[in-house]
């Protein structure tokens, strides 16, 4: 039952959905006048590049037998998802979401890229951060910023997404998924590029 339960928060929690929802956020919480039209069309796009276009390459990868899980398991299945990943990335701030028109979610999306690059590089020296833990960790820190930037009391968010953090930690050492070393990693990896972005937009 435990077993069953930790892998459904890694699924739930998966680091596919995280971008998003700290785009969902965003939109939710900014003060900012943005038509709804503007909105429905961020959403959908960045539905589309950053969940159902990975899944499709995953899908073509696991075909060819590039990728046994999901979860990408070992270090090596990860650098052609990772390197894929990097270049969603850049089209999306290239052509969805541009300094000119929202400069937080520009600000959050480079360092969603450098926390990508980052990772890719350590899996090439064959060290398997843990991609869970960098996607939670810097949605968690986005979050932090925005409340800062924008005044708001979101208190009770930023605890649920700390016991998310815990849970996703726990689920991810739990099913001998990462060693504690890898989980902080990537809790540095996910925080730091978000926080060292401050600086460009706050």
């Amino acid at each position: 039952m435990t077993d069953k339960i930790l892998r459904s928060i890694s699924f739930i929690f998966h680091p596919l959905f995280m971008p998003l929802l700290g785009v969902i956020f965003y939109f939710s919480k900014t003060p900012r006048f943005i038509p709804d039209e503007v909105i429905r069309a961020k959403l959908i796009s960045l539905s589309i590049l950053t969940i159902i276009l990975p899944i499709l390459i995953y899908l073509l990868l696991n075909t060819i037998n590039k990728v046994n899980s999901i979860y990408l398991e070992t270090s090596k299945e990860r650098i052609i998802p990772l390197a894929l990943n990097c270049v969603i990335i850049i089209i999306i701030l290239k052509r969805i979401i541009t300094p000119t028109q929202i400069i937080e979610l520009y600000y959050f999306f480079i360092g969603i890229l450098i926390s990508n690059i980052s990772c890719l590089v350590l899996a090439i020296m064959k060290f398997k951060a843990s991609i869970h833990i960098i996607a939670v960790s810097g949605v968690f820190m986005f979050f932090i910023v925005l409340s800062i930037h924008f005044s708001i009391n979101i208190n009770g968010t930023l605890a649920l997404m700390a016991i998310m953090l815990g849970a996703v930690a726990t689920s991810r050492l739990h099913l001998k998924a990462h060693n504690s070393l890898e989980l902080i990693m990537g809790f540095f990896l996910g925080v730091l590029p978000q926080l060292v972005l401050v600086n460009y937009w706050l």
